[in-house]
């Protein structure tokens, strides 16, 4: 992936300062999952060594979620959240009705670390749903490209600051 390609991602410096904690943290264990497979090398054939095949897998996951983070910091414009109510942007809470829709959605305008508490659904400015109502004002109705070629319309009801 090329500089230009690369996709920034908005966090507040909290979420920031936690996933940089959980960086810090996990290359840290680095050493303790290299003695753990070391251990259980020596104890002999690797075929049939399921603590061997499990520290393994550990590690994978592990050295995944490194590199994850590690690219994610990278990329990560560190802003505070917004104070100010009514438009779309990164790091607001958004409620949206969808057309011939009755129903409300509210979803977090962000990162998915950022809402990783699991009780807001997150959208990524960079989605075609993110991307539409970037900017738009409270009652302003936008229209993105759906999946299978159709659009559709959404109306913002309310954007409001993030607040964990």
């Amino acid at each position: 992936m090329t500089e230009t390609q690369t996709q920034v991602t908005w966090l507040t410096q909290d979420a920031h300062d936690r996933l940089k904690a959980e960086l810090d943290d996990l290359v840290a264990q680095r050493p303790v999952i290299a003695q753990k497979i070391n251990a259980a090398r020596e104890e002999g054939d690797l075929k049939e060594n399921g603590g061997y095949h499990a520290a393994r897998e550990e590690q994978g996951v592990m050295e995944a979620r490194i590199r994850h983070l590690q690219e994610l910091l990278h990329t990560a414009k560190v802003g505070e959240t917004p104070t100010e109510s009514g438009v779309a942007v990164p790091g607001t809470v958004l409620t949206v009705r969808f057309e011939g829709d009755d129903e409300t959605e509210t979803f977090l305008l962000g990162s998915r670390e950022e809402g990783s508490s699991g009780t807001i659904e997150v959208y990524s400015p960079n989605s075609p749903l993110g991307s539409a109502l970037m900017g738009a004002k409270a009652g302003d109705t936008v229209s993105y490209d759906l999946p299978d070629g159709g659009s559709m319309e959404v109306t913002l009801i309310s954007a409001e600051p993030y607040s964990p």
